[in-house]
Order: structure tokens, then sequence, then C-alpha cells
């Protein structure tokens, strides 16, 4: 059995154990708070200190970084753990493959490649577009292998986006839902399951590394037509939304760090934000997991 080790227990990391759990590898998966399925090896440690994150990773096949730093704490708790992934990569020999996202693209007019270039218009962007230009220099440098695996919004079970945490609450309340969005733009949402798939299936092939590559995700719908079906599938009564006026989300920003820092990247919600995942589709066979069993698991869990 060949030793992979995960940082990080939210929905991408644990959803990267099970699965590779599940194909009888060695599964070491790293938190702060030791927590994690069932079935692989639960290690309470902090991953940004260089020395223990070398220490744990030594021997691995493959670093897979599912971490996920708290919202407003990007500038500060990303940059060390970048370094200590880093480091560690080069000092096991391991392919680092990290989980990322699209704020590194900033606002764009169309569909979302991997052939766009980073032009982050968000301090949230520029930290992770530097996170994956410090990785393919070191790898470009011959130091360490790898490569970033992006997805939209979340779905599935624990995951945490506008709409997971501000919309799909209330509508299985019953309730009137409000959205810093427009509430009919098209906007992808990605399966956490299809991201651990993905991860996986990088890490595995050397043809991968070197580049990022998209999660392959379901056709876009709006945050209507995603909470309209949510409601459907819960048995719920018919969903009602309304756009949050920025002006509110500014003001719930005094008092809320994550609102806060939603302000800056509201570009995402109030206008078309759709991905391209084809690539990824083509190079690996990975078709993305229907919307309706996306939206089930997120429901149930």
């Amino acid at each position: 059995m060949a030793l992979h080790v995960i940082v990080g227990a939210g929905p991408v990391g644990t959803a990267t154990a099970r699965l590779l759990a599940g194909r009888g590898e060695e599964v070491r998966l790293l938190s702060r708070r030791g927590q994690g399925p069932d079935g692989v090896q639960l290690v309470a440690a902090d991953a940004s200190d260089t020395a223990t994150l070398a220490r744990h990773t030594a021997g691995a096949t493959a670093l897979y970084c599912c971490a996920g730093p708290a919202y407003h704490r990007w500038a500060t708790d990303w940059p060390p753990l970048g370094a200590a992934l880093l480091h560690a990569a080069e000092s096991s020999g391991a392919v680092l493959v990290t989980t990322g996202n699209l704020y590194a693209y900033g606002a764009v007019d169309g569909p979302m490649t991997e052939r766009l270039p980073a032009r982050p218009n968000s301090k949230k962007g520029a930290v992770r577009a530097k996170l994956w230009a410090d990785a393919l220099a070191a790898h470009e440098a011959g130091r360490i292998r790898t490569a970033e695996v992006r997805g939209s919004d979340y779905l599935g079970a624990g995951t945490l986006s506008a709409f997971t945490a501000l919309v799909l609450p209330k509508i299985l309340a019953g309730k009137r839902a409000s959205a810093p969005a427009d509430l009919d733009a098209p906007h992808s949402w990605t399966y956490v399951g299809d991201v651990a798939r993905t991860l996986i299936a990088v890490a595995a092939d050397e043809r991968a590394w070197g580049r990022p590559w998209h999660a392959p995700t379901a056709p876009a719908r709006s945050l209507r037509s995603l909470a309209t079906r949510a409601a459907e599938l819960a048995g719920a009564p018919a969903a009602r939304l309304t756009t949050m006026p920025a002006a509110a989300l500014r003001l719930a920003g005094l008092f809320t760090p994550a609102a806060r820092e939603m302000v800056e990247v509201q570009y995402q919600l109030r206008a078309p934000f759709v991905l391209d995942s084809s690539a990824a589709t083509a190079a690996f066979g990975i078709e993305p997991t229907p919307t309706d069993d996306a939206l089930l698991e997120t429901i149930k869990n």
C-alpha cells in the first residue's frame, strides 16, 4: 500500500480520505483536531509547522492539501501553510496536489477555463494566486511535482457557501431567504466528491502535473433554480428568495467576519459565474455528479 497524506478534514479532505481508504490505500489525515472518517490514520497536528508536516509526510506517495483556513484569515494563515506544503513535498518526494478555487481569475467575461491568466481583483484572490505561482515555480525548477484542482462553490455533505449558509436552511424551514446575489445569473456548483475523485486522478497521472485542472462540474444553475429544486427534493414549501442589497451585506460585515469578507467577492454572485471543466472530463473520464444527487447529499447532511 502507498501512503497518502491529506491535510484538512473538511468536506473535500474527508471525501478524499474515504475514496483512498476504499481502494485499500494507507491514508494519514492531518487536522488540528485529529478528526476524520473511520478507516484512516487520524493525526492532530498543525500542518503549517514545517517540521511537523515534513515528519508526517516522510515516505508518502502523494500529499493532498484540502485545508480551508477561516475566511477572514486567508492572508495570515495560507502563506505559512503553503510554505510548509512545498517543503514537505520537496523533502519527501510526494506529489503535491492542492485543492484550489476560482478566486485568482478575478471577474471574467465568459466561462472560466484553465487557460485564463491570474488576474485577481480581491485580496483573497491574490493570496490564492501567489500560492499557485510559488508551487508552479518550484515544480518548474524541479524541486517538487505539483498540480492544482479548482472548483466553484461546493455542494455536498458539510459544505459551506452562500447557498448552504444563507439560503438552504431558510428554504428547508419554509422561510424566505435572502442572498447577496443576482438570483437568476447562471452559477457553477461543484460537488465535493468530484473534487476528491479529481485530486486522486491527478496525483496518479504524471502527465497531469504542472498545471491547474477544473474539477468536473455539472451545468450551471442560478441560485433561484438551485433553491427551487432543493425545496422540491426536500418536500419543503416552494422556495422564496430575495436579493440582499450590497449595503446590507456591508452592514452585516460590521459584526460578522465572514460577511465582511464576502463584500470583495460579491462579483461571483452578482453576475454569471460559470466553470468550464471539460478538460478534466476528457483527460480522466470523470463525469460530474448530477446536481440532484449533490443536492440530496447536501440536504441530508
